[in-house]
């Protein structure tokens, strides 16, 4: 008899995974691109360190009260259809950051695409939390998360030559198409996700948001989403401007940069969600947690810097990142019961938005500029901040880790040959 960590996947369960990654991928380029145009940007339009920081932030803190505003409906409604609809007005918050020609606009259509791509990460993560074994979540959210690294490599560079060639609004154009494409697929290919509704208590949306926000062991895996996303977004925003003006890289060698990062991610992001179903996650997540801190604290004392010194430092600095997302978010989760899986997610999503928000914001004021040309000041400070929040995080995951060998003691993730994930019609 094979047991869950060895069944493959079924053909549903591969198509599934594909569109919730092409998702995923639209959703993380719109974010992260941000960042690669970041120096033109703020030239084009005369946006300062801080400025900037809040626009980054706005996406993240709209969406993050988007998430938080939708979370008591999370659990109400086919995921299928929640899905769909948010992703809809995510695509026209795209476009609209494409036509937008001053600072103010472009902050506004930040807010506006961030309220609708708030609710599309926790929608995925409870849709793939219905469909997938708890042991088979880790390989399943391998595949999703390679969106991250597929976005640095096809979609970040692309979008930096895009700018290069045509100005800044061609990657949000771009992106905007990709998405449409995929909001078809999940319209035509994924099937409703409503089992859950049959699992639903006789209560209102505000009391079944209140009831998630304050179980005490839920507030534990959103303290740690908090403080990964702190820990892994506060150098990001700032993080091209950074390569140019300190490190003296040249805006033809930044897609390149983003490139070969990505790449590195699509090859090692797969690895680690196989060693995530085979290994104990917290101890894969302290050690990909102290590889992120060293690398961490030398990318952001460098001066000029050998192109290829900064590629693989860059690299070292995102295999980090990117491996404690997998057992991170492996264990966080199945910290909810099916009930309230939905809400769950959408408040862990609002919780690494506006976390990541707030590192933005920080990393905006810790950081100054003399000029749009002089090199970036303290942008050392905002590593050693990212250590102290990764040491954190360290501590709290292995209280998430008590919970889930607490309900697998108890049967509730460890499941028998003969029963299903909570949708099993696939």
């Amino acid at each position: 008899m094979k047991t869950k960590n060895s069944t493959p996947f079924t053909g549903y369960q591969k198509l599934v995974i594909l569109i919730l990654a092409l998702t995923q991928f639209t959703v993380i380029l719109d974010f992260m691109i941000m960042s690669p145009l970041g120096d033109m940007l703020m030239k084009s339009m005369n946006i300062k360190p801080a400025a900037f920081g809040i626009t980054v932030s706005a996406y993240g803190i709209s969406s993050g009260v988007s998430g938080l505003l939708t979370a008591g409906f999370a659990d109400k409604f086919d995921r299928k259809r929640l899905l769909l609809l948010f992703y809809v007005g995510f695509v026209a918050g795209t476009v609209f950051c494409g036509i937008s020609q001053n600072f103010a606009s472009l902050l506004i259509a930040r807010i506006v695409t961030g309220l609708f791509g708030g609710v599309i990460g926790g929608t995925s993560m409870a849709i793939i939390t219905d469909l997938f074994f708890f042991q088979q979540r880790g390989r399943a959210l391998g595949f999703i998360q390679m969106a991250f690294g597929a976005s640095q490599v096809l979609g970040v560079p692309f979008g930096i030559m895009l700018g290069n060639w045509w100005g800044w609004q061609m990657p949000f154009f771009l992106t905007a198409g990709l998405a449409a494409f995929t909001a078809i697929a999940i319209a035509a290919f994924i099937r409703p996700v409503n089992d859950h509704l049959r699992l639903q208590q006789d209560r209102t949306a505000l009391v079944h948001l209140w009831r998630t926000v304050v179980k005490g062991d839920y507030q534990i895996g959103f303290a740690v989403t908090a403080l990964i996303s702190i820990g892994g977004f506060m150098m990001m925003p700032l993080g091209s401007i950074f390569a140019i003006n300190n490190l003296r890289i040249t805006s033809a060698q930044l897609p390149l940069l983003f490139m070969v990062a990505g790449v590195s991610s699509l090859i090692v992001v797969p690895l680690i969600g196989r060693l995530s179903d085979k290994i104990n996650k917290v101890k894969l997540f302290a050690i990909a947690t102290a590889w992120m801190m060293t690398a961490c604290v030398i990318y952001s004392n460098l001066s000029a810097t050998p192109f290829s010194w900064v590629v693989v430092i860059n690299i070292l600095l995102m295999i980090g990142v990117i491996s404690r997302m997998v057992p991170s978010s492996a264990l966080i989760s199945s910290i909810p019961s099916p009930a309230d899986r939905g809400a769950f997610m959408s408040v862990n999503a609002s919780m690494a938005q506006i976390a990541g928000a707030v590192a933005a914001i920080a990393a905006g004021l810790i950081v100054t500029q003399q000029d749009k040309f002089s090199p970036l000041r303290h942008y050392d400070t905002v590593g050693y901040v990212t250590v102290i929040m990764s040491l954190m995080s360290m501590f709290l995951i292995g209280r998430v880790n008590k919970l889930v060998l607490t309900r697998e003691r108890a049967g509730e993730l460890v499941l028998t040959a003969d029963e299903q994930p909570l949708t099993a019609d696939y």
